[in-house]
């Protein structure tokens, strides 16, 4: 499902807001490639901005490639993939998108909690860390659950909206804190029984678990995430370009 935007002059230029939004829209297969955005008053109406507000956020994604705007035939999406510095691949979502397929993620949870002694988010944190649970679904089915832990002090002026749409490293790299390096390991598990109620899965049924390290350039490890993927539903898919 697609959250609704609330743009604020405290979280910076609104038209910023709005580019992000639009961008993590396109990302996500939400505006398809060869399809036309929403129109500039449709956008107006939906951010409650100005004119020039919506146009400048446009005119951003036209500069970066990611939209063509011509007279009298709306903006156009030509492009659906971003630079990652997560390696020389596509996202996993983005070889999804290109395939025609729609992600929709739902944020459920964000909060401070006490961690366990013994998991590896104490190990790493130690007692208190910031969880993002997200769901993510494959066109209009739930296939991926993902935790997310952090430092509690990098999420500090970040509000509910900004998680519900933005991308998290893009998030956490605006707090003024480089990622790096990013380490995954792959395995076979049993997910806890709240994931499998929400991936829709019978009781202990195998299922793909990514989790994921990401540092900071001194080696300190600033996000630890676990992920659960349905893959009856699709496989993992890793596409290089050389």
């Amino acid at each position: 499902m697609d959250v609704t935007v609330n743009v604020s002059r405290k979280k910076g230029p609104l038209y910023l807001q709005i580019k992000k939004a639009l961008k993590d829209r396109i990302l996500h297969g939400m505006y398809p490639i060869g399809s036309n955005i929403p129109s500039e008053p449709q956008l107006e109406q939906e951010f409650d901005v100005s004119k020039i507000t919506v146009r400048n956020a446009i005119k951003e994604l036209v500069q970066e490639g990611y939209l063509e705007k011509k007279s009298g035939k709306g903006t156009k999406v030509i492009r659906n993939t971003s630079v990652s510095k997560l390696s020389k691949g596509k996202r996993f979502t983005e070889v999804l998108v290109e395939e025609g397929h729609k992600i929709q993620k739902q944020l459920l949870q964000a909060e401070v909690i006490c961690n366990q002694e013994g998991t590896e988010p104490y190990r790493l944190f130690g007692e208190h860390s910031f969880r993002i649970e997200r769901l993510y679904r494959l066109d209009g089915m739930p296939y991926i659950h993902y935790t997310h832990y952090l430092d509690a002090a990098c999420m500090k002026g970040i509000e509910l909206s900004d998680i519900s749409v933005q991308s998290l490293y893009d998030l956490i790299e605006e707090q003024d804190i480089s990622l790096e390096k990013f380490r995954d390991g792959f395995a076979v598990a049993i997910a806890p029984s709240h994931v499998e109620k929400m991936l829709r899965v019978k009781e202990r049924t195998p299922l793909l678990k990514r989790s994921r390290y990401s540092y900071d350039e001194m080696g300190n490890v600033i996000e630890y995430s676990e992920g659960y993927y349905n893959t009856e539903m699709q496989q993992y898919i890793v596409n290089y370009d050389v």
